[in-house]
């Protein structure tokens, strides 16, 4: 950077910055960490040496607000992946299930919009298709925020319904499916190259529930690329360019998740089946009859609480679910650190 010629390409400088900030961010982390312990030390020492309770009660709050940074900072370190720091795409689809899954893409759309006010995320919807009597065929929103993506990732799979239907007269327990996709906001300065030869753009009329226009216009984009066969349909926005950029942002991130998910498959391969990388299909069962219960698969965690998971607690599924993926590509089990 002290170099003279460093800013004579902004964009390249820029993104070398962006990198240096990502790489710093933990290791000032860690710095500060430590010598708020060292300090804490002193502290103590001089309590002992002083019997002073009124600074003894300073340490103890001290102490409180240092745990927590660690715990934080564990966080952080589990967030250690290429995209881990981006915003986040978040598609949900309907399984089997007719209308209760549709209806069960709603529920999950409001969970993760609910747990996204609570980390202070902005969220914004991208693109949806109405289901033909109730909830969504298909809804794709943007969550805004540093490490959006590094928490929800490990939301990606099948998610299954139990309950008593509210669409069946008969009032019979039915069971239905929601498959969640979660990709990495991509920036304009990464290495996706795309180009415009591998791209076939179509143009439609918007429409909303029940058939009804939303506009007169061929507004609505879908873009295929042709290489991958990555179809990405827009039809939210209010202009048709609006809705090629927003289509466009989704398949740059669809083709870095592709490209991702061929390096764990290499990398899987190395290590062999027992290192096999994967998140599972059906990650998670929730359960509203005949009892309450929510249940991680892949790490056995269980909550009772079906309603407070709903409204979008569920950050216990998302950490346990990124320590067990940390343990199994070989970075073994973190320790509790305190000062």
């Amino acid at each position: 950077m002290a170099a003279p010629d460093f800013w004579n390409d902004p964009e390249e400088a820029k993104k070398l910055v962006k990198n240096l900030t990502e790489v710093k961010r933990p290791l000032d982390k860690v710095q500060g960490l430590e010598a708020r312990a060292r300090d804490a030390r002193e502290m103590l020492d001089l309590i002992e040496a002083e019997s002073d309770l009124e600074l003894a009660g300073e340490l103890e709050r001290e102490i409180d607000e240092l745990e927590a940074d660690l715990k934080e900072f564990e966080l952080l370190v589990l967030l250690s992946g290429k995209y881990d720091s981006r915003a986040a795409i978040v598609s949900l689809h309907a399984g089997a299930g007719g209308t209760d899954a549709q209806d069960w893409v709603e529920i999950l759309l409001r969970m993760y919009t609910r747990w996204a006010e609570r980390h202070g995320f902005a969220t914004d919807l991208l693109d949806s298709l109405p289901g033909e009597e109730a909830g969504l065929k298909s809804v794709t929103i943007g969550v805004k925020g540093e490490y959006a993506y590094g928490f929800l990732k490990s939301e990606k799979g099948v998610h299954r319904l139990v309950r008593i239907s509210p669409f069946d007269a008969s009032s019979r327990r039915h069971t239905s499916f929601a498959s969640v996709e979660v990709l990495p906001e991509i920036e304009e300065d990464n290495d996706i190259e795309i180009k415009p030869e591998d791209l076939r753009i179509d143009t439609y009329r918007s429409s909303g529930a029940g058939g009804q226009h939303v506009n007169k216009t061929d507004s609505a984009v879908r873009i295929t690329h042709i290489p991958t066969g990555v179809v990405v349909a827009c039809q939210n926005e209010r202009s048709q360019h609006a809705n090629k950029e927003t289509a466009m942002r989704i398949v740059k991130a669809r083709l870095a998740d592709l490209r991702e998910q061929e390096r764990e498959k290499e990398i899987a391969s190395l290590r062999g089946a027992y290192q096999e990388i994967a998140w599972g299909s059906q990650i998670r069962s929730y359960v509203f009859q005949p009892y309450s219960l929510v249940k991680d698969h892949r790490t056995g965690v269980e909550e009772g609480n079906v309603q407070a998971v709903m409204d979008g607690d569920i950050d216990q599924f998302i950490q346990a679910s990124l320590r067990e993926h940390l343990q199994k590509n070989g970075h073994g089990r973190l320790h509790e650190v305190s000062p």
